[in-house]
């Protein structure tokens, strides 16, 4: 098999979560242009379905699914439509997670979000069932035709940084020193969760062509302020934050049999931040 084979994705079909997000995006137009099919999975329904739209406009072959991760029947019928569409299902990508945002609301009113002694409890188990439970669920249901398929198959956990390293709360100071926000709790213990998850599954494969592995960005520039981009890209080797299309060489690389040899790994593209 040529190299350019290994990568070659013909006949395969792939199921993005988050598909229609700053990294999903990138993951589906990734996979098509490899040549699977792709099912755009996302909880904005109507920018599924556009990215699905734009997908199939260039020629290549995608449906739009609006998916709630944290229920079950939204993810059966996620598994059954991707099964009528394409006939087949190998290849997963959990991308669906809470990632907090800035909060410009609650800063002009001089509160920071995110402090650990206040974070709300109602607002950590949201982030558990979307990130860990509903990233369970999703895979739960996906890796049956998988397992169906003679346990043959791709999944791909995104993980972060964060969940590698406690986040460094001085990245969210303003150069004046008073605090913008805080990285919330959930995200770290979730995205550590993230590892766990793809390590047992691996494991639990073990003898099977079914490869479960984890992908872990660093951070992704997306309109960030000056000041986080600046103490950002201070952190990392290579001295800037990461385009969004610099993910898609190692998710490729993950979904395709040029990995043939991995599973249980955490692939890191982080510019170096874990490095030093």
């Amino acid at each position: 098999m040529t190299i350019q084979e290994k990568f070659d994705l013909k006949g395969k079909t792939a199921v993005v979560t988050g598909g229609s997000g700053l990294l999903g995006t990138e993951f589906c137009r990734t996979l098509a242009e490899a040549g699977a099919n792709v099912v755009v999975a996302d909880i904005a329904e109507d920018a599924a379905h556009k990215t699905a739209s734009k997908l199939t406009d260039a020629g290549y072959a995608a449906i739009g699914f609006g998916l709630d991760v944290t229920k079950q029947d939204s993810v059966d019928a996620l598994v059954d439509t991707t099964l009528k569409a394409f006939g087949s299902l190998d290849i997963l990508v959990n991308s669906a997670a809470l990632d907090p945002k800035f909060d410009a609301a609650a800063s002009e009113k001089g509160i920071a979000p995110g402090a650990f002694e206040t974070y709300p409890l109602e607002d950590f188990r949201a982030a558990v069932d979307v990130n860990l439970t509903g990233m369970f669920l999703v895979t739960q249901a996906c890796v049956k035709p998988m397992v169906a398929n003679g346990k043959k198959g791709s999944i791909i956990n995104i993980c972060s940084t964060y969940g590698l390293n406690g986040p460094d709360q001085r990245l969210y100071l303003n150069d004046d020193g008073s605090r913008i926000a805080y990285k919330p709790v959930y995200y770290t213990t979730t995205k550590a969760g993230v590892v766990g998850f793809t390590k047992y599954l691996a494991a639990y494969y073990a003898g099977t062509d079914l490869r479960v592995n984890a992908l872990t960005p660093g951070g992704v520039f997306n309109n960030h302020n000056e000041t986080f981009t600046r103490k950002y890209a201070e952190k990392t080797i290579m001295g800037r934050m990461a385009h969004k299309d610099e993910m898609n060489g190692a998710l490729l690389f993950l979904a395709s049999e040029a990995s043939s040899y991995m599973t249980g790994n955490n692939l890191i593209v982080d510019g170096g931040w874990t490095a030093w």
